[in-house]
C-alpha cells in the first residue's frame, strides 16, 4: 500500500508558479501535478513580505489563482488579499474605536472588487464621527478605484498608498491612529 503512494509521487511533475506582471512576474512557488489539466483554478497564498523582501509586510497575505500552464511555468492572476488576524487583533485595544467599511468598487478597466478597510482611533469616538469616517472612507475608495486600472489599484491597496489617502481624508474628523485596507476580493472579471 505504501509503495503505491510513493509511485504516484514519482509520476508527478513540478511546475513553477509565476506572479502576475504587477508583482514583477517573479517565481512565487512550485506545484506538483500528474496532469497539467489539474492545475488551472488552484490558489496559492504568499505573503507580501516574501514577495518584495520586506518582512515588515509579512502580515499581508496575497492570493493568486493559477491559469493554464505555459510549458513548465504557470502564470497566475491576483484574486484577493487579507491581513493576518493576529495583526488586526494587535492593533485593536480597549477604549478605542475600530471603524469598518466594506464597499464594492469597479476599476477603470471594468473589474469589480470588494474592499474592506478599517480605521482605528486613539480613543472612543461618537457615533456621528463613526458615520462621517465611514462615509469618507467609502468615497475615497470609490474615487480611487474609478481613476485607476485594476493593476494600479491592487498595487496601491497592497503597498499602502490607498490607506494613506484614506487617512488624509478622514484625519480632520477626529484623531485617527491608523488606517488599513484589511481585505480585497475580486468579484467579477471585465465582460
Amino acid at each position: 500500500m505504501a509503495r503505491k503512494g510513493r509511485d504516484r509521487w514519482r509520476t508527478k511533475e513540478w511546475y513553477d508558479v509565476i506572479a502576475p506582471p504587477m508583482f514583477a512576474s517573479r517565481k512565487i512557488g512550485e506545484t506538483p501535478a500528474s496532469d497539467p489539466k489539474q492545475i488551472p483554478g488552484r490558489v496559492m497564498e504568499k505573503t507580501l513580505g516574501e514577495l518584495i523582501d520586506d518582512f515588515s509586510k509579512s502580515h499581508v497575505k496575497l492570493y493568486f489563482k493559477m491559469k493554464e500552464p505555459e510549458g513548465k511555468k504557470i502564470p497566475t492572476e491576483f484574486v484577493g488579499h487579507d491581513m493576518a488576524r493576529e495583526y488586526i487583533r494587535s492593533q485593536v485595544r480597549r477604549r478605542i474605536t475600530k471603524v469598518d467599511c466594506i464597499v464594492d468598487v469597479v476599476t477603470s478597466d471594468g473589474r469589480k472588487l470588494r474592499v474592506t478597510a478599517m480605521a482605528i482611533s486613539f480613543r472612543r469616538i461618537r457615533s456621528s464621527h463613526v458615520a462621517s469616517i465611514r462615509r469618507g472612507m467609502r468615497e475615497t475608495i470609490i474615487r480611487r478605484a474609478k481613476k485607476l486600472s485594476f493593476d494600479q489599484f491592487v498595487q496601491e491597496v497592497v503597498l499602502g498608498k490607498l490607506s494613506s489617502d484614506i487617512y488624509k481624508e478622514i484625519r480632520n474628523i477626529c484623531p485617527i491612529k491608523q488606517v488599513e485596507v484589511q481585505k480585497t476580493k475580486v468579484l467579477q472579471e471585465p465582460s
